[in-house]
């Protein structure tokens, strides 16, 4: 496995793709959840860390996924116009 510098596991097969791990925030959509992936930097000039929170709109083939859960999301072609990223699997479920 390699790192770039988000720290993100880039996986050799199939054709290096980028996976992330991130919290539902939403699944009010069919076949589609909203995953918000926190990251931790430290500001440039006054070195004190940071959390920045990108949110990512994802592919669930079969509404698995509820807010809540911690998942999985890897980089694909786009499925639409706001998503090109599928859930692989669900790591943690919500209580």
């Amino acid at each position: 496995m390699k790192y770039n510098k988000e720290e993100t596991v880039v996986t050799e097969e199939r054709n290096a793709r980028v996976t992330r791990i991130g919290k539902v925030v939403s699944d009010k959509m069919q076949k589609t959840v909203v995953v918000a992936v926190e990251r931790f930097v430290q500001h440039p000039l006054y070195k004190k860390g940071v959390q920045h929170t990108i949110k990512f709109k994802a592919h669930d083939e079969n509404n698995e996924a509820h807010v809540g859960d911690v998942v999985e999301i890897m980089q694909t072609r786009p499925l639409s116009k706001d998503k090109c990223w599928r859930v692989i699997e669900i790591l943690e479920r919500a209580k």
